[in-house]
């Protein structure tokens, strides 16, 4: 055998890890897709029950439905938004994985004014862990390194 050429169980880690980095990075992606169309149930459903998530303006909200209940009552009242996840990258160990990445941020509060936007921008750090039902968000810790516009209904203070 070439010592260069990778054994089977080699190749099966190897590919093992490639599909965990892809069921990983859909996680957010699906996710915050849900959330976008202000699926709150399909969205939070991505995080486990004792999730973390660090978002300046909020402090550190503990427990998936602590987390719901401060998203919805600050998503809500826009009539449009997109969440954008840009520039992820993703770190498996066995059933624990980590990930950095960006976001963009962009809400409407009125259809009829969407020149009118709130927009912000910053950096994602992401905890990942393997459950029975797949992979799910375990800890968030969001930046916010700038921003346009006013955010016209107060959802981020």
């Amino acid at each position: 055998m070439n010592m260069n050429t990778p054994d089977l169980a080699q190749l099966v880690q190897r590919l093992q890890v490639l599909e965990d980095k892809e069921a990983i990075r859909s996680t957010p992606i699906c996710g915050w897709r849900a959330l976008d169309f202000k699926d709150w149930d399909g969205w939070i459903a991505y995080w486990t029950e004792n999730a973390e998530f660090e978002f300046g303006p909020w402090g550190v909200l503990k427990g998936r439905q602590a987390i719901r209940e401060k998203v919805v009552a600050s998503e809500t009242p826009y009539s449009a938004m997109e969440h954008q996840l840009l520039n992820m990258h993703f770190e498996v160990s066995g059933d624990q994985a980590t990930g950095i990445g960006f976001m963009w941020f962009v809400g409407i509060a009125d259809r009829e004014k969407p020149n009118e936007i709130i927009s912000m921008g910053g950096p994602y750090d992401w905890e990942f862990v393997r459950e029975s039902e797949g992979w799910k968000i375990r800890r968030i810790k969001l930046g916010v390194w700038w921003s346009q516009g006013e955010d016209s209904i107060s959802a981020f203070k």
